[in-house]
């Protein structure tokens, strides 16, 4: 009994500074995020060097692009129950740290088949990392800046992204494809840490249950509306909980619209430098392109995430999805070099930005006890349009050559996204 105490006071404590400083937490997720959009943008970034080294055909580097997606299914839902079920501090530093080893020894890799093992493993640790800071984060944030606080969180993702990219067009001809891959120690070794010091120890189900936060959730959820599900200890962690009556038709349009953003935005990250290549531009414009694509995804994050606490996540949810139809139609059409940068820019609003209001969106709907559990099922549906985008694209480049088939994907897949965003019907500030 008395050790049972004092880890609740010592959780309890914990939790409190966590609280005091809620912008540290947001920034360590924050930060770790930033390595998994590092990870995603280092593959693209590196795709020519791979295929030249290891002579493979792009439906084979296509399908080399999906396998760490294959991980990342399994980990964003294994992890997102087991965070509220065990805690979400462990959960985080255990992914943050298992993803960082495989991904240094993708470095080592030797040939195709290797490489593709430790992506897969990566993928798993990947996979983990967004839900747990996606609930972290979510119940650090300030009242009634949840939309713009998550946003800023997530906003590492194309951050991360826009630095493999600029990495690899100043440093990939010197330093080789490898080095790329080795900057992915940094996480195991300054994020493990802060992560240990400052997040909060408490299991997810106990994180919310100060007077003072539980008032502001109970404010919160009052204000928009949303389905009130009760839950015992039972049903921490739970999935049968995202299926109540009340939650179901959410549930499955989550799903739905994280599966089309999630196609887009991989689908998008891998291949987009190739394209780009293949449309008749150098290999230092193709990878400026996917700078500039992550750029985009960063300054229209926050702009996304600040409209949507204004408006509610529905209705910008809807537009971000139709700018993202809209910018790779002109990508199909257009080939001057300023407006190509400018549209690739509105496309990685499109693609990332969208997927960062839908997880803010999907995080703040479910309860606290199955908070994790919800955005993971969703980030680990999603990934299936993850896997499918970078081998669709590598299918559709081997048989047509045609740059303009993949774009016309990609803007069907958002148009389809904003089509759910429409229907959901949640709105009222949700």
């Amino acid at each position: 009994m008395p050790k049972t105490g004092t880890a609740e006071v010592r959780g309890t404590r914990n939790a409190l500074a966590a609280e005091r400083l809620p912008w540290g937490v947001i920034a360590i997720c924050g930060a770790a995020i930033a390595f998994d959009g590092y990870d995603l943008v280092i593959y693209g970034a590196t795709l020519l060097s791979l295929r030249q080294e290891w002579g493979m055909s792009a439906a084979e580097a296509g399908l080399l692009g999906s396998l760490p997606l294959a991980g990342m299914l399994l980990g964003s839902i294994l992890a997102g129950m087991a965070a509220d079920r065990l805690g979400r501090r462990r959960v985080f530093v255990t992914a943050v740290a298992w993803f960082s080893v495989f991904t240094v020894a993708c470095a080592l890799a030797d040939g195709p088949v290797v490489f593709a093992g430790l992506r897969l493993l990566a993928g798993l640790g990947l996979g983990g990392v967004m839900p747990v800071a996606a609930a972290l984060t979510t119940q650090a944030a300030p009242s009634g800046r949840g939309n713009l606080a998550y946003v800023i969180m997530q906003s590492g993702y194309p951050v991360g992204g826009m630095g493999a990219s600029l990495l690899a067009l100043t440093q990939l001809s010197v330093l080789g494809w490898r080095a790329m891959y080795a900057v992915a120690a940094v996480p195991l070794l300054v994020i493990v840490p802060l992560a240990l010091r400052w997040l909060p120890r408490t299991p997810a189900a106990h994180v919310d249950t100060g007077e003072g936060r539980l008032a502001r959730a109970g404010q919160a959820r009052a204000a928009v509306q949303l389905p009130a599900v009760s839950g015992d200890a039972g049903e921490v962690g739970s999935v049968r909980v995202l299926f109540a009556p009340l939650l179901r038709r959410y549930t499955l349009v989550f799903w739905g619209m994280s599966l089309a953003s999630l196609l887009f935005v991989y689908g998008m990250n891998t291949w987009l430098p190739s394209l780009m290549v293949g449309a008749g531009h150098t290999i230092s414009s193709g990878l400026a392109f996917l700078a500039a694509f992550n750029a985009g995804a960063i300054v229209g994050g926050v702009g996304g995430g600040w409209a949507a606490d204004r408006w509610g996540s529905r209705r910008v949810v809807a537009s971000s999805f139709g700018c993202g139809a809209a910018a790779v139609g002109v990508l199909a059409v257009v080939s001057t070099e300023s407006v190509l940068l400018a549209a690739v820019a509105l496309a990685g609003f499109g693609a990332v930005g969208t997927q960062t209001l839908i997880n803010g969106w999907v995080t703040r709907f479910y309860p606290a006890h199955v908070r994790a559990t919800g955005i993971g099922w969703s980030l680990g549906i999603g990934r299936f349009g993850g896997i499918a985008g970078p081998f669709a694209v590598g299918v559709i480049e081997q048989a047509s050559g045609a740059t303009g088939a993949a774009f016309a994907l990609f803007a069907a897949v958002a148009v389809g996204g904003a089509v759910l965003a429409g229907w959901s019907g949640a709105g009222r500030g949700v």
